[in-house]
This record gives C-alpha cells, sequence and structure tokens, in this order.
C-alpha cells in the first residue's frame, strides 16, 4: 500500500454502529481467505448484514454491489458515523471491505478491534474524520482523499473535509500490514 497515493472514487455512506457481523454476516464465514475464488466471495457478501435503516441513506438502502454476479463494488471510499466495526473481533470484516474493492473507510470513531485488524493485515486506510460526514456526503459522491495530508475532497459538492493524522499506524499501512512492517525493520526472520 502506498499512502502517498491519492484515492479517488465513489462514496458509500453508512450510519452509526456499523458492527462486523454486518459488514460480513457469520453464514459467509466458511469461506476461506486465503483460497483466490473463496476470497472473491468475501467480497461479494460484503456488508450484506447491513439492515436498510442503519444505512444512514435519505432513499434508503444502496446495495455494495451492483448485480448478484459482482464480486467488487463500484464503491472505493465508505464514510460512516460512530463505532464503525463495533461487535466482535472478527477478523473478516476488514478482509471482505477489501475484497471488495474498498480502499479506505472514513469514520467519526472505531471500535479498536477493528481498527487494529484493519491495519495489522493492511487490508485498508481507517481514517477518522474531525466533523460528522455521514450525513453530508451521498453515497455515489465522487471523493479524492490524500490519506497522508489528511484531507478528503467531495468532487460532487465542491467541499472540503479536514481527517486526522493517521500517527504511528501510517509506516504500518506502508508496509502492507504488521507483518510485514516488522521484516523491514528487523524485528522478524524474512
Amino acid at each position: 500500500m502506498n499512502l502517498s497515493t491519492i484515492i479517488q472514487g465513489k462514496a458509500y455512506v453508512l450510519g452509526d454502529n456499523i458492527d462486523t457481523d454486518q459488514i460480513i454476516p457469520a453464514q459467509y464465514l466458511t469461506f476461506n481467505p486465503s483460497i483466490p475464488e473463496e476470497y472473491k466471495m468475501f467480497g461479494k457478501y460484503a456488508l450484506a448484514g447491513v439492515p436498510p435503516a442503519q444505512g444512514g441513506l435519505p432513499k434508503g438502502h444502496i446495495p455494495l454491489h451492483g448485480p448478484a454476479n459482482e464480486f467488487v463494488s463500484p464503491y472505493s471510499i465508505i464514510i460512516a458515523g460512530r463505532n464503525f466495526g463495533c461487535g466482535s473481533s472478527r477478523e473478516h470484516a476488514p478482509v471482505a471491505l477489501d475484497a471488495a474493492g474498498i480502499k479506505a473507510v472514513v469514520a467519526e470513531f472505531y471500535a479498536r478491534i477493528f481498527f487494529r485488524n484493519s491495519v495489522n493485515g493492511g487490508y485498508l486506510i481507517p481514517l477518522e474524520s474531525v466533523k460528522r460526514l455521514c450525513e453530508t456526503v451521498c453515497t455515489g459522491d465522487e471523493l479524492r482523499l490524500d490519506a497522508i495530508a489528511g484531507r478528503l475532497e467531495n468532487l460532487t459538492s465542491n467541499e472540503t473535509y479536514e481527517l486526522k493524522p493517521l500517527g504511528e499506524v501510517a509506516p504500518i499501512l506502508e508496509a502492507g500490514g504488521v507483518f510485514p512492517y516488522a521484516r523491514a525493520k528487523g524485528l522478524l526472520k524474512a
């Protein structure tokens, strides 16, 4: 993962308290993410457990994917409210979002275990917003995210939002996760 790269893509907006059982429901945990064909299935079922009322969308729930045979979402940045990734310590949650093509999540704050699983695996960039964005940004808005500068631009509405710095997790994300980071620093044998 190269944190200096700008992520540009469509927003997918969610509300508060999106838990790991909603991100990847338990019935889909039979797939093995180390098998490429099964890894795709995590992407197919990412956010399958989010009820329409919890999506925080003014016009009802819009599915993350298009047709049933789609594995990768047309959305690349999730905008969420408070407590994203709460619930169980399911490490498959960031895997599912990564498999769906999500590059970053911008939330007001995270459940710590989801945040750490995202960083440790190098699956996606978890950023925190300075102000509540899930009521400002709309699903489908075109966004440009600069994780290092801590800036999110909504190209659709022509607004710019400040994000909290990544801090000490930036080098771990840059390395691609905690194990590649540890190897690069000589903390693990290659």
